[in-house]
């Protein structure tokens, strides 16, 4: 997966298009990403007693993660993100617009350094 959890990602279709958000959890398995503050509906919950008011809750919901792009750290637009991998072997995560570095991935693998 190209996003991960504590990504800050911007949505680029749907309703709250060009809205920012850090990104709460990642479903790798049905491709969907839930943002915060993206993608609101309101849930009926009936009167309890861990609810005594009842009422309407606001909650986000997934989103596809088609529907978001991760935002550059250097420049704060949108970007592509690519994997490259280090001189010591190790695999990052960077942006393709700034060519800036996202974090390591994997660790160092010998098969994978530079050799001299």
């Amino acid at each position: 997966m190209h996003i991960k959890v504590d990504d800050i990602v911007i949505v680029i279709a749907g309703n709250d298009k060009d809205v920012k958000g850090k990104v709460l959890a990642v479903d790798a398995r049905n491709g969907k990403v839930l943002v915060e503050g993206v993608n609101k509906v309101h849930k009926h919950v009936r009167r309890s007693a861990k609810n005594p008011q009842g009422g309407r809750l606001s909650k986000e919901m997934p989103i596809d993660i088609s529907n978001v792009m991760l935002v550059d750290p250097k420049t704060g637009k949108p970007t592509r993100v690519g994997f490259r991998y280090l001189e010591d072997g190790s695999k990052e995560r960077y942006a393709k617009k700034s060519g800036q570095s996202l974090g390591v991935v994997a660790p160092a693998r010998p098969a994978y350094a530079k050799k001299a």
